[in-house]
């Protein structure tokens, strides 16, 4: 189960009713969302917002992240595993 499927099922479970596969690309959230589902702080995800690693919209003060642009983000983060750490 992605991270997403994470997200969403926590707002299903909360009352706010199943949500469809096209409502979901175009589902927003916020940076305290974000960084909750990463389990990083809120400074973590306006740092990779200004980077520009996690592409983000603005409304007014505040950045909201569009659930399939954290999905793609995730992805490409993603580790292969295997050998990936050498022998001690």
């Amino acid at each position: 189960m992605g991270l997403l499927s994470i997200v969403v099922g926590e707002q299903v479970s909360a009352g706010q009713g199943l949500t469809t596969v096209g409502e979901r690309q175009h589902e927003l959230l916020t940076v305290r969302e974000i960084a909750d589902a990463m389990r990083v702080s809120t400074m973590t995800v306006y740092r990779l917002i200004r980077a520009g690693a996690l592409p983000a919209i603005r409304v007014g003060k505040h950045f909201r992240i569009r659930a399939r642009d954290l999905d793609e983000y995730l992805e490409a983060q993603t580790f292969g595993g295997g050998d990936a750490w050498p022998a001690a």
